[in-house]
């Protein structure tokens, strides 16, 4: 999302197709559709277009923290201003470094020169300490996030199956346009001919998880060249524009939010 928008809910269960093949993306707006499993409360998707990521961060929080076992899971469709993220498990040499003026951020060495300036052109990205699983990332415009606040211990998932089934969802959204994704054992994200496309954390409390998963689709990827994304040094990390998608973000990020309610109602992948 391009400018920031007013937040839109919708309570969404499944679309009416078995995968594979992904089912026909609903139209907008998404339509109420009564739970499979009856005794879940329906989820909702909540629209909520540009937000800052200290408010978004504090609000998953406060959400867990206060939630009750009759809570409806929610997905929250987000994107943030620019900003880098240090999960729990970060460390100070894979995080970005000042350079000399003390205001920009250094480059890795081998970075090229056009890469390299727009990253000077960023100027002082944000650094947030946060408390979701990996190492780190960048979030920015044109970055649609999926958000996934869901009650694992009542949906019977374990953590490992959460992360799959984000996982499966990139997969499944980039397969439906002729792309081909995977996942790389012990890194946890998707990937497209070697590079990462979509990167996830997740933080559990309480039985219920919060974080996501973010999907490269036109942000700019010249911030990136500040850390090793994910801890990987030299990781290269492209978007779908790249990929020759023509979708925007808004249509991806639906897209997303669509097969991760979808593959809630269906938790069998592997």
């Amino acid at each position: 999302m391009r400018s920031t928008a007013s937040s839109a809910t919708t309570r969404w269960c499944r679309w009416s197709s078995d995968r594979p093949p992904m089912s026909p993306e609903p139209p907008p707006g998404l339509h109420p559709v009564p739970p499979r499993n009856k005794a879940l409360p329906a989820l909702v998707v909540r629209h909520r277009g540009r937000i800052d990521y200290q408010a978004c961060y504090a609000e998953m929080r406060a959400f867990t923290a206060t939630r009750s076992s009759t809570t409806p899971d929610e997905l929250w469709r987000v994107e943030h201003g620019p900003v880098f993220t240090l999960g729990l498990a970060a460390r100070a040499a894979h995080a970005p470094q000042r350079a000399a003026d003390g205001v920009h951020w250094e480059p890795r060495s081998g970075i090229d020169a056009d890469v390299a300036s727009r990253l000077s052109a960023h100027g002082s990205i944000p650094v947030e300490q946060v408390d979701r699983g990996g190492q780190v990332t960048y979030h920015g415009p044109g970055q649609p996030i999926v958000y996934s606040l869901v009650d694992l211990t009542r949906r019977g998932l374990a953590v490992r199956h959460m992360v799959q089934l984000l996982e499966q969802a990139v997969i499944d959204v980039l397969a439906h346009r002729g792309i081909t994704a995977v996942r790389e054992a012990g890194a946890p994200g998707v990937y497209v001919d070697g590079a990462k496309v979509a990167a996830l954390g997740l933080r559990v409390r309480r039985g219920g998880c919060y974080h996501g998963v973010a999907l490269n689709v036109d942000v700019d990827l010249a911030p990136f060249a500040a850390i090793d994304p994910c801890g990987y040094p030299g990781l290269p990390v492209t978007r779908t524009r790249d990929l020759g998608l023509a979708d925007t973000p808004d249509e991806l990020g639906n897209a997303l939010a669509g097969r991760i309610a979808e593959l809630l109602e269906n938790p069998d992948v592997t």
